[in-house]
């Protein structure tokens, strides 16, 4: 059986990997209020004609937020596979997982008001 190419490789990949960004924003509803924020926060950056600098942030800040929330919904996905039991260290892990998404989310709330603030007031 002859080998794929490398491009074919990285063109399946990119078909799986907007699959699941796709599955992320249409059955996870943490990822659909984030995803509704970063176009609310986007609109104000047009609104308030943020530096480039500004962009670069607040577009680190969001797709930070949301990759993180990926992966914990990848994380809490497997642990419910493995266990679909309560147990305490299955617990554990989902709840080190979310706490990983809080603690990106706040520091992208600071970003948001570091920029916005100013602007506002």
């Amino acid at each position: 059986m002859p080998k794929e190419s490398f491009l074919r490789n990285r063109i399946k990949s990119v078909g799986f990997a907007l699959k699941g960004m796709f599955l992320l924003l249409r059955t996870e509803p943490s990822i659909k209020i984030q995803f509704f924020i970063a176009l609310i926060v986007t609109a104000f950056g047009f609104y308030f004609e943020i530096s480039s600098t500004e962009w670069i942030v607040q577009v680190l800040a969001i797709g930070i937020v949301m990759g993180i929330e990926g992966v914990n919904t990848a994380i809490e996905k497997i642990c419910d596979y493995i266990q679909p039991n309560l147990d305490p260290k299955i617990g554990f892990i989902k709840d080190i997982s979310a706490g990983a998404v809080m603690i990106v989310s706040v520091l992208a709330s600071i970003v948001g008001l570091i920029i916005y603030v100013p602007k506002i007031f």
